[in-house]
């Protein structure tokens, strides 16, 4: 990937925890005209719902890969990058959903839905 990774959050809702089979994810947002695969794009699955977004796994390992919107990949998952990316998660969303069982940590910026737009 040539472009920035950006607007890095983790989320909360049950959909994110089942989709990342873990509390949360930890996503960041990228342009889509700066996403290329350098390789491996022919190991994809792709599941999209009604709404346009879906995700991207890899159809050998499973691992959830990136996020997509109307077909076009808008989000990259931070646990399948290679190296430390240059990005830390500044907010936590949808924390009003999240399981019983999760212990938010404190001074993290938190929202019960989604976060404000501009935020």
């Amino acid at each position: 990937m040539e472009g920035v990774l950006r607007d890095a959050r983790s989320c909360h809702c049950s959909r994110c925890r089942k989709a990342f089979s873990s509390q949360a994810s930890a996503y960041a947002l990228v342009k889509h005209q700066e996403f290329e695969w350098l390789s491996g794009e022919e190991l994809l699955t792709t599941y999209s719902g009604k709404s346009g977004f879906g995700l991207q796994f890899c159809c050998q390992c499973g691992s959830t890969l990136c996020g997509t919107y109307k077909g076009a990949v808008h989000g990259v998952t931070l646990g399948c990058l290679n190296g430390e990316p240059d990005i830390e998660i500044g907010r936590h969303i949808y924390v009003g959903s999240k399981a019983s069982w999760e212990v938010m940590p404190t001074g993290v910026i938190q929202y019960v839905e989604g976060a404000p737009e501009n935020a």
